[in-house]
Formats: structure tokens, sequence, C-alpha cells
């Protein structure tokens, strides 16, 4: 997967730069996609929704990344990766604003669908070119740099900045606010994102695989199942978490973005720590460690009452940090192994929009039903659930990190 211009060696410049602007833009997704949540506690009345809309705002985005996500990919592996990704970022960006526009449910449903569209090339086509620009003993390493960014800049650092704002100014003008960096980054994109060199064997281009071919390594399908679970568990807890913290808890606006900046800091700690471990210890152990240590640190924070603000966030950072790490590992360096020649981003595409169609989209219109009818306290055992099964379905995944097996 080396790059044209470092077939004399690797261009580790290049590498880095990319792998710098990748994980800005990708910061910026999370910043544009996770801020509904943290925002909605002000505006549900205002805009007289329920928990079940909030679960269907989280969702629909998510179908529709999910689907986008993959038939994006597919298509940068056919026309190249500057023609997909760029005008994606244009548009979330433009997204972003105009749900600061929205009069209602109605509304703020086609925002949401339209900013999903957008935002699912910039996860595979993303995975694609870090993957491209990576050493192979690198691509852990730098798929967790880039995809750690989304927890960072949207579940860490975009809670305590919109929950801050909101005491300046409103929450139409915050959604205003976070969509304008995006646009910068688009436009870094446009001087810096190069295609990839073309794959020869015997001076002649090799023969594009088919659909059919991404399913015949079997971590490919696995990976798909199993993070249906990750998201599962993330998603849900990014959706849920606020409104947890507010209306069960009783906290007020400020202690619960700072609470639930701890999803985003242990989060953007997984997803980078943890697949860099991968490199060195396998992707397969590093997975299933992850998915039993998320299940039992989401258990103690279902234990844990308001008294400490500490203790819930503690206990939060460490359920993100290993949730969000099985996470980036089977969406990133997992997917991209399985992948055959040439088809990096529809595989990262197809399990990253599998992950996001079941885990982003219908689990938390699940977990928004189960708030609903029972309680808001009951959806982390639907959590907890998800993140075993995911631990059962990973057992079955075969050992794919270069240093582990040999090959690069």
């Amino acid at each position: 997967m080396q790059h044209e211009t470092g077939r004399k060696g690797w261009d580790t410049s290049y590498e880095w730069k990319i792998i710098l602007v990748l994980s800005l833009t990708f910061g910026l997704v999370g910043l544009d996609r996770f801020i509904l949540p943290v925002l909605f506690p002000a505006f549900m009345k205002e805009l007289d929704l329920s928990y079940q809309d909030l679960g269907n705002l989280v969702g629909i985005l998510a179908i529709f990344w999910g689907i986008s996500a993959f038939a994006m990919g597919l298509l940068s592996d056919r026309i190249g990766r500057r023609k997909v990704l760029i005008p994606a970022v244009i548009i979330f960006s433009l997204m972003s604003a105009f749900s600061g526009m929205a009069g209602g449910l109605v509304s703020l449903l086609l925002i949401r669908a339209v900013m999903g569209l957008a935002e699912g090339p910039v996860a595979s086509t993303g995975v694609a070119v870090a993957v491209e620009a990576s050493h192979p003993k690198r691509r852990g390493m730098n798929n967790g740099i880039f995809q750690c960014m989304i927890s960072l800049f949207g579940n860490a650092i975009g809670p305590i900045i919109a929950t801050q704002l909101l005491l300046v100014t409103d929450w139409r003008t915050v959604f205003m606010l976070v969509g304008i960096p995006g646009l910068v980054m688009a436009a870094a994109m446009f001087f810096l994102v190069r295609e990839p060199a073309h794959h020869v064997a015997d001076g002649a281009p090799l023969a594009r695989a088919g659909f059919v071919d991404l399913f015949r390594h079997r971590n490919l399908p696995l990976a798909m199942f199993t993070l249906m679970c990750a998201m599962g568990g993330v998603f849900v807890m990014g959706a849920m978490m606020p409104n947890y913290l507010t209306d069960y808890l009783h906290l007020s606006l400020q202690d619960m973005g700072f609470v639930t900046s701890a999803i985003g800091f242990g989060g953007c700690i997984g997803q980078f720590a943890m697949p860099a471990l991968s490199d060195f210890f396998g992707r397969k152990l590093v997975t299933l460690a992850s998915y039993i240590l998320a299940a039992i640190f989401t258990y103690l924070f279902t234990q844990a009452g308001a008294g400490s603000l500490a203790t819930l966030f503690w206990l939060l950072f460490f359920a993100a940090l290993f949730n969000f790490s099985a996470l980036a590992i089977l969406a990133g360096p997992v997917a991209a192994e399985a992948a055959p020649v040439g088809m990096v981003a529809s595989a990262a595409g197809l399990v990253i929009g599998a992950g996001e169609i079941f885990g982003g989209g219908v689990a938390p219109v699940i977990a928004g039903r189960i708030a609903a009818s029972s309680g808001i306290q009951h959806v982390f055992g639907f959590t907890i659930a998800s993140l075993v099964l995911g631990f059962v379905i990973a057992l079955f995944l075969r050992e794919t990190a270069p240093r582990k097996t040999g090959i690069s």
C-alpha cells in the first residue's frame, strides 16, 4: 500500500501530515455529530421533543452514515479519494450550521439524515487514506490517532464547550459555530490529499476485486457483527448519558457537561492507545480484553449514585476507553487487513456501515423506547448485553497484525 511518491523509501512526511489533517477533520465530525445530545436538554421543551425523539435523531444520522460509509467508500475505490472526501467535509459542516435553524422534529430529522450521508464517507474513505499513507507496522497507531479525535472533539471537548457556551448564548448559535471549522479543513484537504498509487503486477494493473471478494476473509463478516455490539455500547452511552445525568441523577447542565466529557477523554485514549498496543499484542487479544473491561466498568457506573462527580467521571472514563478501543480496532486495522487489494475503503465502509446501522441507528432507537417505557436508568443493561455479545463474536477473529503474522 505504499504511496507512489514513496517507492524509493517510505514517504514519512506525507504520512504524518495526512494523519494530522484526517485526525482534525474526524474530530470535527465528532463535534458536529455528538453535540446534539449534549444540547438536547436545552431545546427539547422549546421544540416539544421526547426521549424517543432523541433516540430517533441519533439513529437516523447513524443509519444514513452506515449506508453512505459503504456506498461512498466503494465509490472512492473507483473514482478516487479526493472526489469523495472533500465534498463530504463541506456538506457535513453546512448541515451542522443548519441544525441551528431547525424549527421542529421533521426539519431536524432531515438535516441529520443529510449529515449522516456526508459524515459516513469521512469514516470509510478516511480509514483508507490513513492506511494507504501508513507504514504497515504503524497502521494500528495511525488509525488510532485518526479515530481517537472523534472522541476527543465530540465527547470530551464538545460537551464542555457546548454547556459553557449556553451560559452566554443560545443552542442555535452553538450549532452554527461548530460548523465553521470543517470548511477550513476541507480547504486543507484540497491541497494535501493524494490519490493512492495504482497497484500493478508485472507492469499491468491488477484485476479489481468484486463485492463477493470482500467476504473471502472471515474477519470481515465477523468484524461487521461484533462492531454492531461495540457501536451499540458507544452510541447508546453517548445519546442517553446527558439526560440520564440531568433527569435521573439530577445534575446541573454544567456538571452534566463535565461528567459526560469522560466519554470523550476515555474514548480518545482508548482509540489511540489500544490500536497501537494491538500492533504489538495482536488485534484479537486487545479486542477481547476491551469488550470485557468495557462491560465491567459500564456496570460499575450504573451502580454509582450522584454523590461524587469524580467517581462518575472515572467510571465512565474507563467504560468509554475500552468500548471505543474495540470500535477503533475493528473499524480500522481489522477491516483494512481483511480487505482485498484496492478495496480498503469498501471493506472499511462495509464494517463501519453495518456497525452504524445497528449500533448507531437501531440501538439508540431501542434505548429510547426503553427509556420512555421503563425509565432512562434501564438503558445501560442493554449496553452491557451488547458488549458481552461482542466479546463472544470476537472470539472467532483471525489474527492479522503484521508483527504477529509476519505479513505486511
